[in-house]
């Protein structure tokens, strides 16, 4: 049920008061003894976490209620209030009708597998612990995570001011940016700035096509650039001062070349950009692929030679500051990454730019596609041109391509890169044809039986 980023869902269907009580039961019979639960802005979430809450407290566990805060000022905050553990109900950047919950260690790090199983086995069993009617759990309230953080921001760069910033904080909880950027004496310009689950303004997900209206300001205007964050603000995406969105490999390797050191590494997921491996190895630097999914970069960036962590979706970890994927931390440091070094776009022309392909094929049968995926090309290609740590990417000389099955959806996703446009279109077909021979050997079998 938990996958890398917690379960999210419709509400009513997967998502349930009952769930958030089940899950309450789970932590209190996983050991924890305090819990701080956050929520976001959807209609949803109060219930949600009330329902957590009494479920945490009839079991003997103390719960911190911190309110409406982003996701990442709630993972930090577990350190903050001296609690077990941290649940935050939020559906993240999925549509308002859904809603979630994440796991949060006292690391600011997601919950691990390890932990992510004994929550999903006590999630299974019918065995209820409550405590006796007087050693149930306390509630407090602790309305200061979101300053503590906003003061985490501050002490985390070097910001003279000098910046003009638009912030569409997407009716979210990004609102620890503003504050931060506002202390530091930048010119702040908000979109979409009242928190709302209906996300009224744009949708949640902050991507070229919903931050049209971003781009639209920030290239009319004075701007130096725009700031863009999800519902729950642990992504951040944002726009250069001509009004153009940056593509978040490219992020990627402006934040990587500002911070690594030679014969350090940075932390990325296999579908990342070879702009990256370029910038990396102009600094005498190196990339670790991980699995996709920001907890796999978060336990990547564990290691003390990994110096920065990111997927292009828009989740970037300094583990020096933090293991959470921290959306304000990133809009801070990419207004730091201007005053430095000067105009978005041009840092952007330093970067070379590659063709990258994607696409999807449906099918309802992706585990045993996969598995004939996965066959047909440990066959075809030497080994060490294969990875399967997620799905199976291929390397060759001038690009890669990328078979994995969506986590949440009946597709199997491919993606290409190389250093031409033709040799993109090839690779991608390539991949397409071996997902298509999957499908049709796959419907042989099922029709034989």
């Amino acid at each position: 049920m938990f996958g890398t980023s917690g379960v999210r869902g419709p509400v009513g269907d997967l998502i349930t008061p009952e769930l958030a009580t089940a899950l309450g039961q789970a932590l209190a019979a996983c050991g924890s003894e305090s819990v701080v639960i956050g929520r976001d802005a959807r209609t949803t979430s109060p219930l949600l976490a009330d329902a957590a809450s009494a479920a945490l407290r009839s079991a003997g566990v103390d719960v911190v209620r911190a309110g409406q805060v982003s996701t990442p000022t709630l993972a930090r905050g577990v350190a903050w209030s001296e609690s077990d553990a941290g649940l935050m109900i939020t559906a993240s950047h999925n549509p308002p009708e859904d809603n979630g919950f994440k796991l949060w260690q006292p690391s600011g790090q997601a919950f691990g597998e390890a932990r992510r199983n004994d929550i999903e086995a006590a999630l299974t069993t019918d065995e209820r612990t409550y405590a006796a009617w007087d050693a149930v759990g306390s509630e407090r309230t602790d309305e200061t995570l979101t300053a503590k953080h906003v003061d985490a921001l501050c002490d985390a760069v070097d910001i003279d001011g000098d910046c003009s910033v638009v912030v569409d904080l997407g009716n979210g909880m990004g609102g620890a940016t503003v504050e931060a950027l506002l202390r530091m004496g930048c010119d702040v310009q908000t979109l979409n700035a009242t928190p709302d689950g209906r996300f009224p303004g744009r949708p949640s997900e902050p991507t070229a096509e919903t931050c049209e209206t971003l781009c639209s300001v920030v290239a009319n205007t004075d701007a130096d650039l725009g700031i863009a964050h999800d519902g729950d603000a642990d992504r951040m995406m944002a726009v250069d001062e001509t009004g153009s969105f940056i593509e978040g490999d490219e992020l990627l390797a402006l934040f990587a070349r500002d911070v690594v050191a030679d014969g350090e590494r940075v932390a990325a997921p296999l579908n990342t950009s070879l702009v990256v491996d370029d910038v990396l190895d102009a600094q005498g630097a190196s990339l670790t692929r991980t699995k996709v999914g920001d907890v796999f970069v978060a336990e990547a960036a564990q290691d003390d030679d990994v110096a920065f962590g990111g997927e292009p979706s828009g989740a970037w970890i300094w583990p020096d500051e933090t293991l959470c994927p921290d959306g304000p931390l990133a809009a801070c440091k990419l207004v730091e990454l201007v005053e430095t070094h000067g105009s978005l776009a041009t840092q952007r022309t330093e970067l070379a730019s590659y063709p990258l392909r994607r696409a999807s094929v449906e099918t309802t049968e992706k585990s045993a596609v996969m598995a004939d995926v996965r066959d047909g090309l440990l066959e075809a290609y030497d080994t060490d041109r294969i990875s399967t740590l997620d799905g199976v990417r291929v390397e060759h000389d001038d690009g890669w391509f990328l078979v994995r099955a969506s986590g949440t959806q009946p597709l199997v996703r491919l993606t290409a890169e190389a250093r031409d446009e033709k040799r993109a279109d090839d690779l991608l077909a390539e991949a397409r044809q071996f997902v298509d021979d999957a499908r049709k050997s796959v419907a042989g079998v099922e029709s034989s039986n």
